[in-house]
């Protein structure tokens, strides 16, 4: 699965550097973060980083981007060739 930012987001801001992908950015409102960019933080680290910053939880798994760690795994492989 992918990650998605809730509009709980309190836009704290420290989510956005901690990502290896550099899939978070600021949205319209709050950060929004860009699945074909997200990896989990599969191939950089064990646990996603911007979960384990984010004061208030708001980043859950996006039940609608559902993705097995090989998928992540090769998703991070091209992301890190291109």
């Amino acid at each position: 699965m992918s990650l998605f930012i809730t509009d709980e987001c309190i836009n704290c801001d420290v989510c956005e550097p901690v990502c290896p992908n550099e899939a978070i950015s600021q949205g319209e409102e709050i950060y929004e973060i860009n699945p074909d960019l997200c990896t989990e933080c599969v191939g950089h680290f064990d646990k996603p980083q911007c979960q384990q910053v984010c004061p208030i939880s708001c980043i859950p798994l996006d039940p609608d981007r559902q993705e097995t760690q090989e998928q992540l795994m090769d998703k991070y492989l091209r992301i890190t060739r291109a």
